[in-house]
């Protein structure tokens, strides 16, 4: 199974993402900022990083946007509770990145059919993993 990181400065929702995802057969870990997840993923990419957007330090969105330039085989899924969110993956967007948005709560059954349709798919650099939901938020 893919080696998974999540990230959420919100330690709770890491960890028990974490115990869903170990549940389901995933290699999870969790991680509560941006900066000590790219280290880590300097040891040992990961072939998915599941993330909070809005964190302190560097977001999830600019942590996903160094991913995809150092490990361009690394698939990146966001999720927030913030509506503002939208205007930072327009940001994005326009330097050339193209993320997939879950919006909080992540339901685990919503979580778990994005990553089993994500695995099935070869991954690319910059370019979508999975298809758009509503950016509600």
């Amino acid at each position: 199974m893919p080696r998974i990181f999540v990230v959420d400065d919100e330690r709770v929702i890491a960890d028990t993402l974490c115990a869903i995802l170990r549940g389901s057969g995933y290699d999870a870990l969790a991680f509560y900022d941006a900066e000590t997840t790219l280290t880590a993923c300097e040891d040992q990419p990961p072939d998915f990083v599941v993330t909070d957007v809005s964190m302190p330090g560097m977001s999830g969105v600019d942590m996903a946007m160094q991913l995809k330039q150092r490990f361009s085989g690394c698939g990146v899924l966001l999720f927030s509770g913030h509506a503002a969110t939208v205007e930072v993956l327009e940001v994005a967007h326009r330097k050339g990145y193209e993320f997939e948005l879950l919006t909080k709560p992540v339901h685990p059954k919503d979580l778990l059919a994005k990553l089993e349709g994500a695995v099935r798919r070869p991954v690319e650099a910059d370019v979508p993993l999975l298809e758009s939901d509503a950016m509600a938020g």
